[in-house]
């Protein structure tokens, strides 16, 4: 295969805005961006200094032929890129994961125009608005237009010639108070278009303008005395300030503007689009992209901003954003709001996205658990300053009732989930005393000297129930081992839910609702379950052993056979003579009957 000679290429593309194309070996076009600056970022992609990740070094490896488009201005190069986008949808760009066919309300075409849903556009010359994510926002807006202006829904031919030769007759739509019969020349064509440039109004945002006129013509009426059209007047404002109120979010002099949010992931990101006018939200929507070269937010919602704006056909010059976006463009204002009414609009629109991003994501999981599983990880590796997934994770905690009885427990998690068959428990050796500390150490250089020795894998995270103390406790038994550098080692007080890295002087805290906090939190509670299941299992048989030792005859060594055979003292004291030297000696058989069943014993001796 031939090498791509980049250079060339190069020297043939001018520092302009634009678009560009990457073409294959076989001639199919495999990526299209866009670009202020079009030799400086095509050459980016082939800058050794520059960091690329590995999807895109696998785009650049098969490019073997660049062709670009240049346009006046950066704004131009974003509508240009999305329209080629969609056209030839190449397999290394971004996808809009789209495929629902929204509804859009029509204003016909026509003398006394209809007005309905469609979810068709035909090129006729008449106008759509929309289209409507949320169909029962449009239903809803339907109703107040059909309760507030009646409108025809005939599909008769209105024309002026028809009209004044008497081919139509009302209907039932008439005698209902749903029309007023244009058909026959009882409503004027002049009064019927004031209704549809109000309803237009309406739609867009810009109902304020219609209530005040409204209420003039309705001064107007009361001093006529013409109390029938007052009345009408009044319940036609009445109706469309209870919408507005409804509807309006923030300060009304917010006027025509666009609001942008994003929330990402590993392999998807979705951003949110809100269109505002006059502190009135009249178009909302989410939409869902699949990443293809690990692209930066910034990048991705430009992608959307271009998208959006060419769906709804907006003109907004401001476009509320979260953050800052490099783009030059005397036309458009971008606002990153720290505070106030802006500020507002743009929380409702991340919470819109974090809400929508959530429930996309709980549908993905449901339908593959493993998406969750490395989701979970992935997520995991950040928040922890991991340079890998914890796979593997190891918890440890200490248990002991006032210096006795010491054990030390460790319950194992893979891939987020308890790993019952790895959980192991030690009984302390070398600590003599309430020495927690010394219990660490002895515990973790048991485990790992004997995973070492098997060698059946290190974890990727151990997890240390306790704050610095028995953190640096563990950590000697790891350099001990000469492994310290080859794990990442946390410590969790109890207390604020403190997490402290070997060798860092303050904690680091996680978010409260945190999926990485509540694995630790599901971790420690599990390891500390676990502990105090076997030292209480451990403390009862001592305290059983030592009840048994009070016998003649019987030491702590057989007191721990005897409970080991039977299991439990109950067993012992209902076990004959005969059971009993299964275990002991006769005459330690006679001295446990005796010393547990006297009265049987003494009814012997007499006879």
């Amino acid at each position: 295969m031939d090498k791509f000679d980049h250079r060339e290429a190069l020297k043939n593309i001018p520092h302009k805005p634009g678009v560009y194309q990457y073409w294959d070996v076989t001639d199919e076009l495999i990526y299209i961006g866009k670009a202020k600056d079009l030799r400086n970022r095509v050459g980016s992609y082939f800058n050794k200094d520059t960091q690329i990740n590995a999807k895109t070094r696998v785009l650049v490896s098969k490019i073997r032929k660049i062709t670009f488009t240049i346009v006046d201005t950066e704004v131009d190069a974003w509508l240009l890129e999305n329209s080629m986008i969609k056209k030839h949808q190449p397999r290394y760009n971004v996808m809009l994961k789209d495929d629902k066919t929204y509804p859009w309300i029509i204003i016909k075409n026509e003398n006394y125009p209809r007005i309905y849903w469609t979810r068709r556009i035909i090129r006729d010359g008449s106008k759509y608005l929309g289209p409507y994510a949320s169909v029962s926002m449009m239903h809803t807006i339907l109703g107040l237009i059909k309760e507030t202006y009646p409108l025809r829904t005939c599909n008769l031919q209105l024309t002026r010639q028809n009209i004044e030769k008497g081919k139509f007759k009302v209907c039932l739509e008439y005698q209902l108070g749903n029309c007023k019969g244009p058909c026959q020349d009882y409503q004027s064509e002049a009064d019927y278009d004031n209704s549809i440039e109000e309803i237009k109004d309406i739609l867009s945002g810009k109902i304020s303008a219609v209530v005040r006129n409204l209420k003039t013509d309705l001064e107007k009426a009361v001093s006529e005395l013409n109390f029938e059209q007052a009345h009408r007047l009044k319940r036609k404002s009445e109706l469309l300030e209870n919408y507005q109120s409804k509807s309006t979010v923030v300060n009304s002099s917010i006027t025509d503007v666009d609001v942008f949010s994003i929330a990402s992931e590993e392999k998807y990101a979705f951003v949110n689009y809100l269109k505002v006018m006059n502190g009135t939200i009249t178009q909302t929507q989410t939409i869902e992209l699949k990443k293809r070269l690990d692209e930066t937010d910034e990048e991705l919602l430009t992608i959307a901003i271009t998208e959006f704006r060419t769906r709804y056909e907006s003109s907004s010059k401001e476009i509320i954003v979260p953050f800052e976006i490099d783009v030059e463009d005397s036309k458009i204002k971008f606002t990153v709001p720290k505070l106030g009414e802006k500020r507002k609009l743009l929380d409702l629109s991340q919470k819109n996205v974090m809400f929508f991003k959530k429930e996309k994501i709980d549908q993905y999981e449901k339908l593959n658990p493993d998406i969750r599983t490395d989701r979970l990880m992935e997520l995991m590796m950040k928040d922890l300053r991991m340079n890998q997934q914890p796979r593997h994770i190891e918890c440890f905690d200490n248990s002991n009732f006032q210096g006795k009885y010491p054990v030390s427990a460790i319950v194992v998690f893979k891939d987020g989930k308890p790993s019952k068959k790895d959980y192991r428990h030690f009984n302390v050796k070398t600590v003599v005393g309430p020495d927690d500390f010394a219990t660490m150490e002895e515990a973790v250089l048991r485990r790992y000297r004997r995973v070492l020795d098997e060698d059946t894998g290190l974890p990727q995270l151990i997890i240390i129930d306790g704050g610095k103390g028995q953190l640096s406790s563990a950590m000697k038994s790891l350099k001990l081992l000469g492994i310290d550098k080859q794990v990442t080692v946390i410590g969790i007080a109890k207390r604020l839910e403190e997490l402290y890295y070997p060798g860092d002087q303050y904690p680091m805290y996680l978010d409260k609702r945190s999926e990485t906090l509540k694995i630790i939190q599901q971790l420690r509670d599990e390891a500390h379950r676990f502990g105090i299941t076997f030292h209480r299992k451990k403390r009862d048989k001592g305290t059983l052993a030592t009840e048994l030792e009070l016998i003649e005859g019987i030491g702590k060594t057989t007191a721990e056979k005897l409970l080991k055979y039977f299991k439990s003292v109950k067993k012992i004291r209902e076990a004959s003579e005969e059971v009993l030297q299964e275990v002991v000696n006769l005459k330690q058989a006679k001295a446990i009957t005796q010393y547990f069943n006297p009265a049987i014993s003494d009814v012997t001796g007499l006879q």
